[in-house]
């Protein structure tokens, strides 16, 4: 079977399957693309796609590290 079926000349997608939200920047925090971007990927022209891969370097300031969790957990032991 050949694999020349499954190429593709297009942008492929930034997603890394860690599809969280973030609450203030609207962002998911895996790929960086907006909702709106997510739902109209596969509907965009390789140029829309590859402006919004061009920009998204540039997003990763707005979104913020969450405080708490384990790793608040192992460097800040609780008082007792």
């Amino acid at each position: 079977m050949s694999d020349d079926v499954w190429k593709r000349d297009e942008v492929q997608s930034p997603c890394i399957k860690i599809c969280v939200i973030h609450p203030e920047a609207r962002l998911c925090t895996g790929c960086l693309r907006s909702i709106d971007e997510i739902t109209q990927w596969s509907k965009m022209s390789n140029e829309a796609r590859a402006a919004i891969m061009a920009e998204l370097p540039t997003r990763t300031g707005q979104i913020t590290k969450r405080r708490g969790g384990r790793a608040a957990r192992l460097g800040n032991p609780p008082r007792i």
